[in-house]
């Protein structure tokens, strides 16, 4: 691989556009990816925040939901932001009738655990793996992670304890975006994933 990493980010539905300026403006060389052949050309995959119901059924609707899980059992490094959380989780509670996940992380999620659009909220997340300053979080109809396995790490709570954000050895997930706010430290650990795989 080159000292450039060649990701996607899945251009099904979503924040796409955020994901693949901070991307490149990190030193990625990025593709949209809408179709298999796009995802066996890439190295890592972000999966934006949108619509999780509506990704899943695009997904199958494009022929991407067997590749996509080829691609997570695999070992491709693959970060999810709200939806792209809930469309890695193995089991999610409170989907729409029929609602599929692409799975992968050993994890329970709630969609729209904070409410409606109108509950959205910001607050500064202590973030370990990332060292100061905290990550300042956006909140848009988001996920929460209700339980994880053994075999993976939390890597940020609110203040009240709960979970936000986890990571296995290849995949990240998030229940916020940092794409909307500048920070840049959650996809500077993807990538660094990346090179490592």
């Amino acid at each position: 691989m080159s000292k450039r990493p060649r990701v996607g980010v899945l251009a099904l539905q979503g924040d796409v556009r955020e994901h693949a300026r901070v991307l490149s403006d990190l030193g990625a060389d990025v593709d949209l990816v809408r179709r298999p052949s796009e995802l066996s050309a890439v190295d890592g995959l972000v999966i934006p925040g949108g619509e999780s119901s509506v990704i899943d059924k695009l997904s199958r609707a494009f022929g991407m939901q067997q590749p996509l899980r080829d691609a997570i059992a695999g070992g491709m490094p693959i970060y999810g932001t709200c939806a792209g959380l809930i469309l890695l989780a193995d089991r999610i509670t409170d989907g729409i009738d029929g609602q599929q996940t692409f799975g992968g992380l050993d994890v329970t999620v709630q969609r729209n655990a904070f409410g409606n659009q109108l509950d959205s909220f910001e607050t500064d997340l202590d973030v370990p793996v990332l060292g100061e300053p905290p990550v300042h979080a956006v909140f848009i109809r988001a996920p929460l992670v209700l339980d994880a396995g053994s075999g993976v790490e939390t890597v940020a709570r609110l203040a009240d304890g709960r979970i936000v954000a986890v990571r296995t050895p290849t995949l990240l997930g998030t229940s916020f975006h940092p794409e909307v706010t500048g920070e840049r430290r959650f996809h500077e650990l993807f990538l660094d994933t990346v090179r490592a795989a």
